[in-house]
């Protein structure tokens, strides 16, 4: 299937009280490796589910967010606004070695992001 989603992004309010809601709610694994301000959530088991990451919310109407995996974040934003959709946050660069994310708005006003490999071609 084509664009699986990768990653997942919540923003926090007050993110040590989002921590122990999440470890003690649903016991996900909560730790910040990079010491970035960015929380790694650990959901996996195994095969099944996905990863996410937990962050200070940046603005009011930050939203929950899912990410897509793609081959080419440049050739996914076209087709997103061909078909209807407006770009929300152009291709950024985050971590070496962690690739590149992007976000759009479909015709709905709903934001799914868009994940690229550093592995994949820029």
């Amino acid at each position: 299937m084509p664009n699986p989603i990768v990653h997942f992004e919540i923003p926090a309010n007050d993110v040590q009280r989002a921590i122990k809601f999440y470890e003690q709610a649903l016991g996900w694994k909560i730790t910040d490796p990079w010491g970035a301000n960015y929380w790694l959530i650990e959901t996996k088991d195994g095969d099944t589910g996905i990863n996410g990451g937990l962050m200070p919310r940046k603005d009011p109407g930050q939203p929950f967010m899912n990410y897509m995996e793609v081959d080419s974040i440049d050739d996914a934003l076209a087709k997103v606004v061909a078909a209807g959709g407006t770009v929300a946050l152009p291709k950024t660069e985050i971590p070496p070695g962690v690739g590149w994310i992007a976000a759009f708005k479909d015709t709905e006003g709903n934001i799914l992001g868009f994940h690229q490999s550093p592995m994949k071609p820029s």
